[in-house]
């Protein structure tokens, strides 16, 4: 019968113990990877960043696994941004520009405005529509839905209207930062609280759309039941109705109704991508 034994050759030699350490060192594994039973290790990344925290600055000294040596240092201003102290702004090697060579496209921010009504939904998804069949990608931020969940502390109170603005220009700032094309689609009826969204937005990457159809279509078409509500006193602070629209100044396009004729959500669609094409942000 044949013997069964393993060759001295492809036996693993017995685990020893390190100076200074309880716990057996491992030997066995680098003898299976050699052996080519066990996959190689990847080579190991660069360590974690070790911080030095100062009064004013923070020292970071990146370690390269390789042989320990310290790459480099630079200085970062510690930070406070509202209630938030001792913050850090921390860049990434791969940035905007990087993620609009791999989407190709420019991100931006598509900020629809006007009345309930007006067709800003419509034309927010239509618009989402119409891009993604040409292969760009797109993310909509509807009023509505976003008082589903992120927003639905808030009520339609002015201050909170005003917080509700914020914190959806925060969240279209970091979409546009990721390449991507995000359509904002909100009454937002105060003119100072989109032109704060604005200066969120470099290089003119925020386009607002002004819906500018009359009071009495949007009433008229009533999709929600809402102008019925507030006619009757049910619904206080409703923009158009007891509380004010005020239309932008200086907006980079405006849908309008023509004898009486609210363009189709193609047509609509179309003149904003229009502008997209025009401006350089559907190419990176």
């Amino acid at each position: 019968m044949p013997s069964l034994a393993i060759p001295a050759v492809l036996r693993p030699p017995p685990p020893t113990t390190g100076p200074g350490l309880s716990a057996p060192v491992d030997i066995v594994g680098p003898w299976r990877r050699s052996m080519g039973l066990v996959a190689a290790r990847p080579c190991p990344r660069p360590l974690p960043p070790i911080l030095a925290v100062g009064k004013e600055t923070v020292e970071i000294a990146s370690a390269e696994a390789s042989n320990g040596s310290v790459s480099g240092k630079r200085n970062l201003v510690m930070s406070t941004v509202g209630n938030s102290t001792n913050i850090v702004w921390h860049e990434c090697l791969v940035g905007k520009l990087e993620r609009q060579k791999l989407l190709k496209q420019k991100g931006c921010v598509i900020w629809i405005t006007g009345l309930s009504g007006s067709g800003k939904s419509t034309l927010a998804c239509a618009l989402s529509r119409e891009l993604y069949s040409r292969e760009y990608l797109t993310y909509v931020l509807d009023g509505d839905n976003i008082r589903h969940g992120l927003n639905r502390d808030l009520s339609f109170k002015a201050e909170d209207r005003a917080e509700n603005i914020r914190r959806v220009g925060e969240l279209a700032k970091l979409f546009a930062d990721a390449g991507v094309i995000c359509i904002a689609s909100l009454i937002s009826p105060y003119r100072r609280d989109r032109d704060a969204c604005r200066a969120l937005l470099p290089d003119s990457t925020f386009i607002e759309v002004f819906m500018n159809i009359p009071l009495e279509v949007c009433e008229a078409r009533d999709p929600k039941g809402l102008y019925k509500l507030a006619r009757a006193g049910k619904i206080k602070g409703f923009t158009g109705i007891d509380d004010p629209y005020e239309p932008p100044l200086d907006c980079e396009i405006v849908i309008e109704a023509k004898a009486g004729e609210c363009p189709s959500p193609v047509a609509m669609a179309d003149q904003v991508i229009s502008y997209l094409n025009n401006n350089g942000f559907l190419q990176a």
